[in-house]
């Protein structure tokens, strides 16, 4: 039999006789892999962006406005706008005339909600010209179509769920004002619900006049839809012409806005899982390789070579992780589909978007593991199978918790790139800091996983007495155990420092980031009363009624929309700015709080704007000076400056006339009013009475500001804590793993002290001093690292220390020892379910 078969067979029989530390690399290598392949299917979504066309699916080809803004300075990078991108109403003529066009279906739409009892009864759909209803397949169940004004479509699930019939009157609010139409017909409807309304309604409610927002293309009988469409994009090459499933992300406008957090949730989570399981599969394996010193160096000692050895272990590990990478692709597609399912539950992505995961995400997950697996068993190995004999049947006994230089240097150099990623991010731009902090939880924990055991040895040397004062003698043999098994114990600190430092890192980064953003966005503005809606937005008659309301000193709308200085270009094209639209100041004054440093807000009309100073003193821009905006639809606006504001750097936000503003929004309407009035306390009670008539309108105090920007930066913060889980989750699996595996091995020692006279009892306490041991020892080293990354974010925002409740530190602190204990006391049970003298025969340690 040749040396490398009798190897192999030597490695499976050696698995038969170690099912525990097999097992224990088995579920830390299914888990970590099962991360790896959701992590590439979120991506692998992101790039796809499949979303099935629903209203639009009957219709072959579906044009539509420019999608994203193409970067001036970068010819390939492209980011998509916020705002719904029409046509003017002169293409649809243009697309009619192309050959192969058999007819062409503009299509309008409009927020319209149904209202039971003068309250909106369901969220917001949108109204359509009943001409447009041949895009999605409607056909007429009851009724017939819209013959003129104030008549209305339904479709069969909205009549049936409100018990509808034709014939009857029902109250829609549309353009935010509340109207009766009689519904002439009830439409069968596909996947989606909508109203449509005559031609001539149509045109009334439309929220930009003369552009339509999509045109369905239905082609000439044998012409082919994507030869059509690529003589439609040749004809008009700045327009989006969609064919297949990527219709879809013309019906549904945040497909395309999903792209980023997407990429964003797959690339820091997979960078995360990729470091967490590296750190986890190479602690896991290191420790059942240590655990077997003393088997190797037998064989060492019987005629092994050094690569016969290597190859041995090579050859265990490899076959565990070959077969739980297998396993792993059956969890991947059970978490893929769940991290998923939560995002849109949480609103990171749309609900219209599909998930992707096909072989491509399998495969790259499973190479992946295997390359981790691989390098993680070749480093472990690598030792054993160098040393001499009688010096691995020393180390055997009491395994040394040196360091070799190269995982010192490797740790200096980690712990020096924690320091400089964290004095770097001081100086960082508050709304980019986090990029550049992120990564220094990870890694700090990296340089802890290099010389865990030589900072076991430290703890057990330099705080023992400590510990034994604190937890009587039973802590003797404790701290004896944790200086002489520190190589074991590291094993469990590294995953319990990496939870610890990634939870805290993490949570508190966010709500300091969250609290500074928030700050930022509201102190901008000030008010006495805010009114927002749910019908889509606030008519310009609503608005009249409010200004002329008794107490009101000032009413501004206020639309918030994304854009760009395309002209001078200010090479940040990447991140859009924020832009805020107000009415100008008036008697009454402005809403706007942001001090103005030059100029007047007096002078914000027509096409004007007020700039952050720090944005002008960047470009060099002055009071007078005319830029171009590139505004979230896409719309080029050459402005004037006419106002300098002292707003923060890092979250500033360049503020236009509200009247330029609305036009270039998806809905066409503001969705919030401001009010300011000289009697604070009577505003909101006087405004709630006078536009109770109103549908869908609410009248707040001022905190609705904060509470309408805090719900949008919430949905931000849940992809940072669902991470924060994911990982702590991964991390808290291993340490448990790795602390059974530990235990478990411990059996002649547990057997030998109880034939010495220790009680089952004090056995388990001892246990639980060396769980609690690793436990605060990895509390207190996540912390301090944490502090590297949440120090520093607070501090580029402005504040002195981190924001955020305590209770997450807290939770933090319980859930590693509610990690450590429980699999203590139950390893210790099953350690010692056989009798002393059974135990002293086992092989072990």
């Amino acid at each position: 039999m040749s040396p490398r078969r009798v190897v192999f067979n030597l490695a499976l029989a050696s698995l038969r006789y170690r099912a525990a530390a097999s097992l224990a690399s088995f579920v830390a290598i299914v888990i970590g892999c099962g991360l790896l392949i959701a992590c590439a299917g979120l991506f692998e979504t992101a790039i796809v962006l499949q979303a099935q066309p629903q209203r639009l699916a009957a219709a072959p080809v579906v044009v539509g406005g420019s999608p994203a803004f193409q970067l001036p300075d970068e010819e390939s990078q492209v980011v998509p706008y916020v705002e719904r991108a029409g046509l003017p109403v002169d293409q649809v003529g243009r697309i009619a005339a192309v050959p192969g066009v058999q007819r062409v279906v503009a299509d309008v739409s409009f927020p319209a909600t149904l209202l039971r009892d003068g309250v909106p009864g369901v969220s917001v759909l949108s109204g359509h010209g009943w001409d447009s209803a041949v895009l999605g397949g409607y056909v007429l169940r009851q009724g017939g179509q819209p013959p003129a004004t104030n008549q209305v479509v339904l479709d069969s699930a909205t009549a049936d769920a409100a018990g509808i019939n034709t014939g009857a009157t029902v109250d829609i609010a549309v353009d935010g004002q509340k109207r009766s139409f009689v519904v002439a017909g009830i439409a069968e409807h596909g996947p989606r619900t909508a109203f449509f309304f005559s031609p001539a309604d149509t045109q009334r409610f439309a929220t930009h006049p003369g552009r339509v927002d999509l045109v369905g293309v239905f082609p000439s009988e044998g012409v082919d839809a994507g030869d059509l469409a690529a003589r439609i994009a040749e004809v008009m090459p700045n327009v989006s012409v969609l064919t297949g499933d990527d219709r879809g992300a013309a019906e549904f406008l945040g497909v395309d806005n999903s792209r980023l957090p997407l990429i964003l949730l797959a690339a820091v989570f997979g960078g995360m899982v990729l470091v967490v399981m590296a750190l986890v599969v190479s602690a896991t394996i290191s420790l059942t390789v240590r655990q077997r010193q003393q088997e190797l160096a037998l064989l060492r000692a019987t005629g092994a070579t050094p690569k016969q050895v290597h190859r041995m272990v090579l050859a265990e590990t490899m076959a565990v992780g070959a077969i739980a990478a297998l396993c792993g692709v059956v969890l991947g597609s059970l978490l893929g589909n769940q991290i998923f399912e939560t995002s849109v539950s949480l609103g990171i992505v749309p609900t219209e978007l599909v998930f992707q995961q096909d072989v491509i995400a399998f495969a790259a997950g499973i190479l992946v593991t295997l390359a981790i697996v691989y390098a993680a068993a070749w480093f472990a190995a690598l030792a054993a199978a160098r040393a001499r004999p009688i010096q691995a049947l020393a180390e055997a006994a009491i395994p040394s918790a040196k360091v070799n230089p190269l995982r010192r240097t490797g740790a200096v150099i980690c712990a020096a790139a924690t320091v400089l990623l964290a004095g770097t991010t001081v100086f960082m731009p508050a709304d980019t800091a986090a990029a550049i902090g992120g990564p220094a939880v990870l890694t700090g924990a990296i340089a802890v996983a290099l010389i865990g055991p030589e900072i076991m040895a430290f703890v057990a040397d330099r705080f023992g007495s400590l510990i034994r004062r604190v937890t009587g003698r039973d802590a003797t043999l404790a701290v004896i155990n944790s200086r002489v098994r520190a190589v074991a114990f590291a094993a469990a600190l590294t995953p319990i420092t990496l939870a610890t430092a990634v939870a805290l890192g993490n949570v508190y980064s966010e709500t300091t980031t969250q609290k500074a953003q928030v700050a930022a966005y509201t102190n901008q503005l000030k008010a006495d009363a805010v009114i927002t809606t749910d019908t889509g937005g606030i008519s310009p008659d609503a608005l009249a009624q409010i200004r002329s309301t008794p107490g009101v000193a000032t009413a501004s709308p206020l639309i918030t929309s994304t854009g760009w200085i395309e002209q001078p270009y200010d090479g940040n094209g990447s991140d859009p700015l924020r832009l805020l639209g107000i009415s100008a100041e008036d008697q009454g004054g402005t809403v706007l709080a942001t001090d103005v440093t030059q100029g007047s807000l007096k002078n914000l009309t027509g096409n004007t704007i007020a700039l952050p100073e720090d944005v002008a003193d960047r470009l060099t821009l002055k009071l007078g000076d005319k830029i171009t905006m590139r505004l979230g639809d896409g719309a080029q606006a050459q402005v004037t400056v006419v106002a300098l504001l002292d707003s923060p750097s890092s979250y500033a936000s360049m503020v236009l006339p509200a009247d330029l503003l609305t036009p270039h929004t998806t809905t066409g309407l503001p969705p919030q009013v401001l009010v300011k009035a000289p009697n604070s306390n009577d505003v909101v009670s006087t405004l709630t009475g006078r536009l109770k008539n109103w549908p869908g309108l609410t009248v707040s105090d001022d905190s609705a500001l904060t509470n309408n920007f805090q719900a949008g930066a919430d949905i931000e913060a849940m992809i940072n804590y669902l991470l924060a889980v994911l990982a702590i989750a991964y991390a808290a699996i291993a340490a448990v793993n790795t602390l059974a595996v530990a235990v478990l091995a411990r059996r002649r020692e547990f057997g030998a002290q109880r034939l010495a006279g220790a009680d089952r009892g004090q056995v388990r306490r001892m246990l639980f001093i060396e769980g609690g041991i690793v436990a605060v020892a990895g509390l207190v080293l996540g912390t301090i690292i944490s502090l590297f990354t949440v120090l520093p974010m607070a501090w580029s925002t402005g504040q002195l220390i981190p924001s955020g409740p305590i209770w997450v530190f807290i939770g933090v602190v319980l859930a590693a020892f509610l990690i450590v204990w429980p699999v203590t006391a139950l390893s210790a049970r099953l350690a010692m379910r056989r009798s002393p003298i059974e135990a002293v025969t086992l092989p072990g340690q």
